[in-house]
């Protein structure tokens, strides 16, 4: 299936139904009064958050969604039927904004959450609602309500505790591999991972985290440069950068520059994502001998001055990637603790 992450659709709630103007005619009733019945409202335009859904690419073919209308009310005050809501579902991580003005309207960050994007029209009045002591036969009725109708501009950005980070052939897609069930295309050329990637780690039966791979970056990616920073966004609810380093590549000058590069185009993309938690780590140890290896992590430090934490693996072998997917789920958990602390006063 063709991964999408953004669409533009039409939603359109449906009107209330027109109230009746009627009077009771019966033989045994020579007076017998108005009896025009209301309206019916009509349906709203919800969307709903969806699980099973992680791509928007059916919005690609049905672009408008139209809610029915409230039926009119009729004569022995007889309602017309209200219209049931209509419901368009989304996968979960959708950030649903108005076309044009671009105000975001709600997040659908959790299975089965409702947001409301088009109110339905009220029901009209028929003339029985408007009798009274004064007015025993009112000839006035009000039309139903019309349903409001937007463009809404539908963006996904997944949900993921920790994103991967890198130029293209790091390594990032064999890491996942590595770590989780998910079987991203691996292969020895430029961007193999066209699109976002997410794969669950498993650190014990009741441990486990979300982890997204973005396809690589390139210095100019801000500007459009290969697959430009349309997927950055993927990162943004994460709460851990792991910035994969090739730490065998043929020379440590340019290797370093490369990964100076994806730091600037980070904060070109977002001040605020580039300033996350980051860890860096060296992969395709393999590669090199324990004094080779040593030398290189040495040099990478110094040159960019790193002071966060430091990890080196093999993604192709497996080692390191056991220590580094603990120390995640690790601090994965504390940060939570720490929020929980925050919402309770702590």
């Amino acid at each position: 299936m063709k991964f999408v992450d953004e669409a533009t659709i039409r939603v359109e709630a449906g009107n209330g139904g027109n109230g009746c103007l009627s009077f009771r005619r019966e033989r045994s009733v020579p007076r017998g009064g108005p009896d025009g019945g209301d309206g019916g409202d009509g349906g709203n335009v919800n969307v709903i958050g969806r699980g099973a859904i992680n791509t928007l690419v059916d919005f690609r073919y049905t672009r408008l969604f139209r809610a029915d209308h409230g039926q009119n009310g009729s004569g022995r005050d007889r309602t017309g039927r209200a219209a049931k809501d209509l419901f368009i579902q989304v996968p979960v991580g959708t950030v649903v904004s108005n076309a044009d003005t671009s105000e975001i309207i709600g997040d659908v960050i959790s299975e089965g959450e409702i947001i409301l994007v088009a109110r339905c029209g009220k029901s009209g009045r028929g003339n029985a609602h408007f009798k009274s002591s004064t007015n025993r036969a009112p000839r006035r009725t009000t039309l139903g309500g019309r349903g409001e109708q937007r463009d809404l501009k539908l963006q996904l950005r997944i949900l993921a505790d920790v994103g991967l980070l890198g130029l293209p052939n790091a390594g990032k897609s064999t890491l996942l591999r590595a770590v989780s069930a998910a079987r991203p295309k691996v292969a020895d050329y430029p961007f193999t991972t066209l699109y976002p990637q997410l794969g669950v780690v498993r650190i014990e039966v009741d441990r486990s985290f979300v982890v997204a791979d973005i396809p690589g970056l390139i210095k100019g990616a801000a500007d459009g440069a290969g697959l430009g920073t349309r997927f950055l966004k993927h990162l943004a609810r994460t709460r851990i950068l792991l910035h994969i380093v090739d730490i065998a590549a043929d020379s440590d000058d340019t290797s370093m520059q490369a990964a100076q590069g994806v730091v600037e185009e980070l904060e070109k993309f977002s001040p605020e994502l580039s300033a996350r938690e980051r860890w860096l780590v060296f992969n395709k140890i393999d590669l090199l001998d324990p004094n080779e290896r040593e030398k290189r992590r040495q040099t990478f430090l110094e040159s960019l001055a790193w002071q966060g934490p430091v990890f080196a693996v093999s993604a192709i072998s497996g080692e390191g990637c056991g220590a580094l997917m603990g120390a995640v789920m690790q601090r994965l958990e504390k940060l939570l603790s720490q929020s929980k602390a925050n919402v309770n006063g702590e």
